[in-house]
């Protein structure tokens, strides 16, 4: 089990991993080869034609090296036994329209470079909106991003008579962690029983298993093997349970917890981003004081909202680009949980930070083997050994530059404007 100073340890090796924030500041730009004018340009953002969508497909071609024939329509799915558990009793397919934000500059430990995001989604102004900030934050040396840990949770239940057979079972758990974690190698080979913790209420017990599930998500894979331990529970226990549910509720699964948002649900991720009070004005069109008096605001109405973590539309982002890359979408209800912030620095330049608790994703697993969806993990260089927590990393940024914009937008004013504009069929 790793311990607390354990812990701290691996993060202290993590930021190691980052460029330093000096030299990421030297990148802000300062020249004329650098000016908005000279940034690279998705074609015709804002026209639905299909000679320009052709010219966008080609652009990301090029600038990829790839080809993505199913995204773009050129091949058809013909084999339908691919989508056997995924689905049951299916009739067709929901299309759902996908765009691309980028390039969006990311200094992560593992997510680095320049990505072209895809983003799922039926909501006009939204991909507009995260591409604005992905250009701002990109034009001032881009955003670090780091996935500070992991670790995903089973909860089951055990109901027993009184406290003193709680009392009893409690110390025989204690006592079988070695047996646990064997149990957990027998069913899968990527799943590590991290830590255990036991949650106790009258006599009810709720045992906490967490685990890495290495590149997925990993909510078949614990349930799996937590019903393994669960039945060597009830062979072994030398007090016998009244009744016991494989899931309590308490593990968060699906749901904003206060839980998850204070520790960690799947992966947590924290980016942040420098923003030069030129390019505020140029790209955002506002000011960086504007911005942080609007969110100084904004904060104080999310806590009287009773928001957990306070933030302005996390669940657009990680909505969209969990359709595009067949991450759980339900997952967007633990995961949208978090925290912005924003402020002006020393320099009088915008400070942005974001900070999500509760990223449960993966790259292998679920739906991302699906044709489209694979191709969106392909276009982030999102395969093999450690795709998973470089993806985290990507959503962490993809996040914080849809903050800035929305932000930016609301300010200045231009929120509604933008939504006549881009969110109306006429």
């Amino acid at each position: 089990m790793s311990t607390s100073l354990e812990k701290a340890q691996n993060l202290i090796t993590l930021f190691s991993k980052l460029v330093p924030f000096e030299k990421v500041l030297d990148m802000v730009v300062q020249n004329a080869s650098h000016t908005k004018e000279n940034f690279s340009k998705i074609p015709e953002p804002v026209s639905w034609n299909k000679d320009a969508m052709s010219k966008r497909q080609a652009h990301i071609k090029q600038q990829t090296g790839f080809d993505f024939p199913y995204l773009f329509g050129e091949e058809r799915i013909t084999d339908t036994e691919i989508f056997k558990g995924n689905i049951e009793q299916q009739i067709g397919f929901t299309q759902v329209p996908t765009g691309i934000i980028g390039p969006l500059l990311v200094k992560g430990t593992i997510a680095q470079g320049n990505f072209f995001v895809p983003l799922a989604t039926t909501e006009g102004t939204l991909v507009a909106s995260y591409n604005r900030g992905a250009k701002a934050t990109a034009l001032c040396g881009g955003i670090v991003s780091v996935c500070l840990t992991e670790g995903v949770q089973r909860a089951p239940l055990f109901k027993f008579r009184t406290l003193q057979e709680v009392g009893k079972f409690m110390q025989w758990i204690l006592e079988q962690i070695h047996n646990f974690k064997k149990i957990v190698s027998e069913h899968s080979n990527h799943a590590q029983l991290d830590d255990i913790k036991i949650n106790m209420e009258g006599n009810n017990v709720v045992l906490v298993f967490e685990y890495q599930t290495g590149e997925a998500a990993g909510q078949n894979m614990t349930t799996i093997c937590t019903d393994a331990i669960c039945q060597y529970i009830i062979e072994h226990t030398p007090i016998q349970p009244q009744h016991w549910f494989i899931e309590s509720n308490y593990a968060g699964d699906k749901k904003a917890t206060v839980t998850s948002f204070s520790s960690v649900r799947g992966k947590k991720v924290t980016a942040e981003a420098v923003i030069t009070r030129q390019v505020v004005k140029e790209i955002l069109g506002t000011t960086p004081e504007k911005i942080v008096h609007y969110w100084q605001s904004s904060s104080v109405a999310a806590i009287q909202s009773g928001s957990i973590g306070i933030q302005g539309h996390f669940a657009n982002g990680l909505t969209a680009l969990f359709l595009a890359t067949g991450q759980d979408a339900a997952c967007v209800s633990e995961a949208h949980i978090g925290i912005t912030r924003m402020e002006i620095n020393e320099e009088n330049n915008l400070y942005v930070s974001v900070t999500l608790p509760a990223l449960v994703v993966g790259t292998v697993g679920g739906g991302t083997k699906l044709p489209t969806q694979k191709e969106c993990l392909k276009l982030l260089g999102c395969e093999g050994e450690g795709s998973a927590r470089k993806f985290a990393e990507i959503c962490g940024a993809t996040i914080l530059a849809g903050e800035l914009s929305i932000a930016a937008a609301i300010a200045c004013g231009s929120f509604s404007k933008a939504h006549k504009l881009l969110g109306r069929k006429k």
